[in-house]
């Protein structure tokens, strides 16, 4: 399974943002990486530079490779609506997103790991594809023989499923319900999809 592998933390700085969860040392420092840190002066970005820029946050906030953002983006494009929020919501919809969203693993990365450990059912059979996308309606659970997986049974303690008004929850049963694609006012993620849009029209 192809994903990127190399320092969270440095690329979090690089954008300003916690983008892989959490980072103590992103609250440190929280300017971009380099010998000379915060002192550096920063050469003004080009309208392709901050557009690239953003599809790149997209990427490392999801997960997701170069080529296979690209399809996603393609195949965003080529439903009828408005492609950015399209975009964002094919993104979301991702099994292991959705995994990391109902709060049965704290990161993106930990989710697709669960999902390729065969830890995690759709509609109650084995789904071990963390691209895997969900439709309306669809259930997520946990394993019978994982749901006592500390790294799980930790996770649900902070449940955050709650907050997102697409998904419901079942605590008793470890299932979760994709109600819906969010709309885009409902997805958190700081991240300006015109400007992915525009990089791709180029």
């Amino acid at each position: 399974m192809a994903r990127y592998t190399g320092p969270t933390t440095k690329i979090a700085r690089k954008f300003g943002e916690p983008i892989f969860g959490p980072d103590k040392v992103l609250e440190k420092k929280n300017y971009p990486p380099g010998m000379h840190g915060i002192n550096k002066k920063r050469k003004k970005v080009s309208e392709y530079g901050v557009q690239l820029q953003e599809k790149q946050k997209a990427k490392f906030t999801y997960g997701v490779l170069e080529k296979q953002f690209a399809n996603t983006f393609k195949k965003a494009s080529n439903m009828p609506g408005v492609t950015g929020e399209i975009l964002l919501q094919l993104l979301e919809s991702r099994l292991d997103n959705v995994v990391y969203r109902l709060g049965i693993a704290p990161t993106r990365a930990g989710a697709r790991q669960l999902v390729s450990h065969r830890h995690i059912t759709v509609n109650g059979k084995v789904v071990n594809i963390p691209s895997y996308s969900l439709k309306p309606g669809d259930l997520v659970g946990v394993r019978e023989k994982s749901k006592s997986l500390e790294v799980v049974t930790e996770s649900l303690t902070t449940n955050r499923s709650s907050k997102y008004s697409w998904l419901e929850w079942d605590g008793d049963q470890l299932v979760g319900k994709f109600m819906s694609n969010p709309e885009r006012s409902d997805i958190p993620e700081n991240i300006k999809e015109q400007l992915i849009v525009e990089l791709y029209s180029k």
